[in-house]
């Protein structure tokens, strides 16, 4: 009899779990009454650009695109993690491609497919793919990390910060502080303007943009909770 480890391992159990969020956040995106600011965002952004948020607010991130998305494909940083394993197959089934690997803190850099996948994030921003990644490194939530500044600074692409909120959520006591979408509710994106990185910049440059980055995200996460979280027809 398989364990119940090999069982939820499994690429039979991970692909159906895929596809039933992936279903899941169809639903709550097309029952959310959603407001977008700045409302002209889109027709504002010169593409190829790489989306920024915190982790755990990233779940509503395939949707980050107009109506007519031809010019918006995107591609995601995701882990290898199990976990990570279930978002790629919700992200693709929401027709997002993926990149599989992660930053870290430490010297696990390369075992966690760092390098790997940052290769492969420039050649695909070559290739006219938006590229969304979390900024801040697992585990350690809310600090932004240098590899989204550093794959700015190399490909010339500027950095949007970007935060989605929900009005009904589930919110957990993880590392990331992971909020779960729920439907019936407000739905609020906020995007920050454009983060550019010169190539040719310092230690110094690159510290002060992954600082002004983190700030930014704190900022706009914040306005996104309060629009969310504001009765219908108020205003501030």
């Amino acid at each position: 009899m398989l364990s119940k480890k090999r069982i939820v391992a499994s690429p039979v159990f991970l692909g159906a779990v895929g596809t039933a969020a992936a279903w899941y956040l169809k639903f709550v995106w097309k029952t959310s009454r959603s407001t977008i600011d700045p409302p002209n965002i889109f027709e504002m952004v010169e593409t190829p650009v790489i989306v920024a948020m915190w982790h755990g607010q990233h779940f509503m991130a395939p949707f980050i695109k107009p109506s007519n998305a031809e010019q918006f494909r995107a591609k995601v940083l995701i882990s290898r993690h199990r976990d990570g394993e279930i978002n790629a197959i919700a992200a693709e089934h929401l027709g997002i491609g993926t990149i599989r690997g992660s930053g870290a803190h430490n010297g696990e850099f390369h075992r966690k497919g760092g390098a790997a996948a940052f290769t492969e994030m420039l050649r695909a921003i070559e290739e006219g793919y938006n590229m969304a990644i979390t900024a801040d490194v697992p585990k350690i939530s809310r600090i932004a990390g240098m590899g989204v500044i550093k794959l700015a600074q190399h490909s010339g692409r500027p950095i949007y910060p970007v935060a989605i909120a929900s009005s009904r959520r589930i919110q957990l006591k993880n590392w990331d502080r992971s909020s779960i979408n729920l439907p019936f509710g407000r739905m609020a994106l906020v995007a920050g303007a454009p983060i550019k990185v010169p190539r040719d910049a310092d230690s110094a440059t690159l510290e002060s943009t992954r600082q002004f980055l983190q700030s930014e995200l704190n900022r706009i996460t914040a306005q996104a909770y309060d629009t969310a979280d504001r009765p219908r027809g108020r205003t501030p």
